[in-house]
């Protein structure tokens, strides 16, 4: 097999993304769609030039002529879907955050070790060409011991409304951080604290600031603002610092890499996640979508994005959001 018919589940606004990512894969042929949402079903199938569509995903999951699925449904809806997935015998890439509990995380996991299939976790920033490089450096020895860790990943409030009304910025998005952290120490999160602050009195409050003690005796500070001001010119303010004994590592993934100034506006486009090149998706979010192809067609488990290191990275913004309700800290593991 050279090739893999993959199928969609879940069409929000990032479910689209995916489905224009996998156009650009050579070795990927976007092959159904599913959704409950008919009207939205019947114009993305007509964008994409997509003729197998479904309505309930156990439909999809029995086409024996779809090898893969894509799930990019909310988190709490994961657990059962990837389940069935693997339990069908399909290749499976499952968005984060895996699931919306340590458990669930848990039967996914164990269902992935029974099942013909791969699984991996869609942790896009290991894919980020400047994280990468800091993952290099670490690993040659460039900064000795790591001891310290800060990150930002704020973006603006237009983008958040809805969002916040499903999941916070914690486990939203400093999730990305703490699995880089993780994937960075090599190490585990003992202790975590935070405090939220809402400034739109949404479901979810507006800000998220944590604090880890990993194992190993580092620490690290999290900052995650979901509402800054609606005309920021930028997508995201995205930055991480890593502290060693030798040496300091600065990632910056925000304006101004490139800023286009028009009649109207300043702007400064992403040029690293999912950039758009000629109706396609390129950035690391292809790369994510090619790395799990080859892994799939060569029947590799993969190395990034392993469900082990989601659980845990999951685990730790869980933590971190008890921290913030209670006021205390929570001590992870043992």
């Amino acid at each position: 097999m050279n090739s893999l018919r993959i199928g969609v589940i879940g069409l929000g606004w990032f479910g689209e993304i995916h489905c224009e990512t996998i156009l650009g894969i050579p070795n990927l042929e976007l092959t159904a769609l599913c959704t409950r949402r008919p009207e939205r079903l019947k114009s993305q199938a007509e964008k994409f030039g997509v003729k197998k569509t479904y309505r309930d995903y156990r439909d999809m999951l029995a086409d024996p002529d779809i090898d893969a699925v894509s799930i990019v449904t909310m988190w709490d809806q994961h657990t059962d879907l990837a389940i069935a997935a693997l339990e069908a015998g399909k290749h499976v890439f499952l968005e984060k955050p895996m699931a919306s509990s340590v458990p669930d995380c848990a039967k996914i996991i164990a269902a992935s070790k029974k099942a013909k299939g791969i699984l991996q976790i869609g942790h896009i920033c290991r894919f980020n060409p400047r994280y990468r490089m800091a993952k290099q450096a670490i690993e040659a020895g460039k900064i000795g011991k790591i001891v310290a860790l800060s990150s930002r990943r704020n973006i603006p409030a237009a983008w958040t409304p809805e969002i916040l009304n499903k999941i916070g910025p914690i486990v939203g998005d400093a999730i990305h951080d703490t699995d880089l952290m993780l994937w960075f120490t090599g190490d585990k999160v003992a202790s975590a604290y935070a405090q939220t602050v809402s400034v739109r009195g949404l479901r979810n409050p507006d800000i998220g600031q944590t604090m880890y003690r990993f194992k190993g005796g580092a620490t690290a500070t999290l900052e995650t603002v979901w509402c800054m001001p609606e005309k920021t010119p930028f997508d995201i303010d995205e930055r991480m610092s890593i502290i060693g004994t030798e040496g300091i590592i600065h990632v910056q993934d925000t304006f101004p890499n490139i800023g286009i100034v028009s009649a109207d506006k300043l702007h400064s486009p992403d040029t690293t996640y999912w950039p758009m090149f000629d109706g396609v998706r390129g950035g690391a979010l292809r790369e994510e979508f090619a790395y799990f192809a080859d892994c799939a067609l060569k029947g590799i488990a993969p190395a990034m994005g392993r469900p082990e290191d989601a659980a845990a990275a999951l685990e730790a913004t869980l933590a971190a959001e008890e921290s913030a309700r209670t006021g205390q800290v929570i001590k992870i593991g043992g």
